[in-house]
């Protein structure tokens, strides 16, 4: 390989992480307002270069702490993007990865040195965003619901513990279809993926629900529906 070939020179590693989290039955997604040039001002997804020191990974974890506040996430990289003119800067090539969270267990920056503000947008209602991240988004969803149907990663959305009917609420959502209650808990449960507490809820205001964890909390391949 010749290295001085020109066609070879001015490439840039990237990468972006689509976040995931529920909130109240809904999806959403993580977007930060660009504080910088170019589309200073517009909203993405966060990511950003790749050092010579780092693995792709490695910067993935990075960028999500610097530009968020994010640690000790659950991330999968799921696809690259090449386009030549994706980004008007130089010829870039992104790492995409994605990301689930319970948003109830951390707080967000909101200002960092190349971000003016944060923001959960709903996957129904995101705008317009820099770069190629609105296709970004799309595959990621696309990703997601694969992953919902072939693997338990969505223990990720959960910090501790919760019931059948908020667990139900996040497969639905995600996937975009209803289950039937008594053969959603009767499958879950014969896949041993999820087991009892012994604990239900307080200060319910219908009859009190039993409340489940994941028994792995590893991510792990398993055929759901």
């Amino acid at each position: 390989m010749d290295m001085n070939n020109p066609l070879y020179k001015n490439q840039g590693i990237h990468v972006e992480v689509v976040v995931f989290t529920v909130d109240e039955g809904k999806v959403k997604t993580l977007l930060l307002q660009r504080g910088v040039g170019p589309f200073l001002g517009e909203w993405i997804v966060p990511g950003g270069a790749v050092w010579n020191n780092e693995s792709v990974d490695d910067a993935t974890v990075r960028e999500l702490e610097e530009k968020t506040g994010l640690e000790n996430v659950f991330i999968k990289q799921f696809y690259t993007f090449g386009a030549v003119d994706r980004d008007p800067r130089m010829r870039m090539v992104s790492v995409a990865y994605l990301a689930l969270i319970d948003m109830h267990k951390v707080d967000l920056q909101h200002r960092t040195l190349e971000t003016m503000n944060s923001k959960w947008c709903d996957i129904k209602d995101i705008p317009h965003l820099a770069f190629d991240h609105n296709k970004i988004c799309d595959k990621a969803l696309e990703e997601l619901q694969h992953y919902m149907l072939n693997s338990n990663i969505a223990k990720d959305l959960f910090y501790k513990q919760f019931t059948m009917p908020e667990l139900q609420k996040v497969y639905e959502a995600i996937l975009d279809k209803e289950f039937d209650r008594r053969n959603f808990r009767r499958k879950l449960l014969s896949l041993g993926i999820v087991e009892k507490t012994g604990q239900i809820e307080e200060n319910s205001n219908h009859r009190p629900g039993e409340y489940y964890r994941f028994i792995n909390d590893r991510y792990e391949e398993i055929d759901i529906f």
